[in-house]
């Protein structure tokens, strides 16, 4: 997944971004209102992390112009406030959900994966399709029962793809999600996941199509 971090804390924005790297997400960050502008407006995220006071302003002000422009990305509010009003008003606002500070970094992962779930319309993360079983949250998959060990990339790379069977996704859509604006990514760094992630799918009825000129296709045979 990929998420963008509001935070005009640094330290707290590095421990957040470091949590979140373990999971294998791809995560950027803007510590101010007009940085999360530019971010979402060249950007595709699944999630934006959001801090309310920051220097330029109230992290509202982006949350109702996001809402206001029809972006449907989930929003996680970040704040020290804890009066009930300034959660409710949040939420009015288009907010997914509400964090206050200081708050344990697991806590916040758990609300990550419940908004996300919501998002997809899910109950449950695990997926099984085409003879996988597939646990995005948990990083497991296995392959007509056998377990498949996936680095991080590979696991969100078919994270991405099986959550929209059937959509080509161009090697420059998949590059955006999958690495950020800081990582040195060379010309062939999708092929060489693609074809990482093409051997591990062999025993099962999955199989990634090249379409060529437009990019790639998860595709279920059975």
């Amino acid at each position: 997944m990929k998420f963008l971090l509001v935070e005009d804390h640094q330290e707290l924005a590095n421990a957040i971004s470091s949590r979140m790297r373990l999971d294998g997400h791809v995560i950027e960050h803007a510590s101010n209102l007009a940085d999360a502008t530019a971010f979402v407006e060249t950007g595709e995220y699944d999630l934006i992390l959001l801090d309310i006071m920051l220097p330029d302003g109230d992290g509202r002000t982006f949350l109702k112009a996001h809402r206001a422009s029809d972006l449907d990305t989930p929003v996680i509010i970040l704040t020290a406030r804890s009066q009930v009003s300034d959660r409710i008003g949040s939420l009015d606002l288009g907010a997914d959900d509400y964090v206050t500070k200081p708050f344990d970094h697991a806590e916040l992962e758990a609300r990550c994966r419940a908004v996300l779930r919501r998002k997809a319309g899910k109950s449950q993360t695990v997926i099984k399709t085409g003879g996988i079983v597939f646990d995005p949250v948990a990083g497991q998959m296995a392959v007509r029962g056998q377990s498949v060990v996936l680095r991080n990339r590979e696991l969100r790379l078919l994270e991405l793809l099986i959550n929209a069977q059937g959509q080509i996704f161009s090697k420059q859509k998949l590059s955006d999600r999958l690495f950020s604006y800081d990582d040195d990514v060379s010309e062939n760094a999708i092929e060489v996941y693609i074809g990482r992630l093409r051997k591990h799918l062999e025993p099962s009825e999955l199989k990634i199509t090249t379409l060529r000129g437009l990019g790639y296709r998860l595709d279920n045979d059975a």
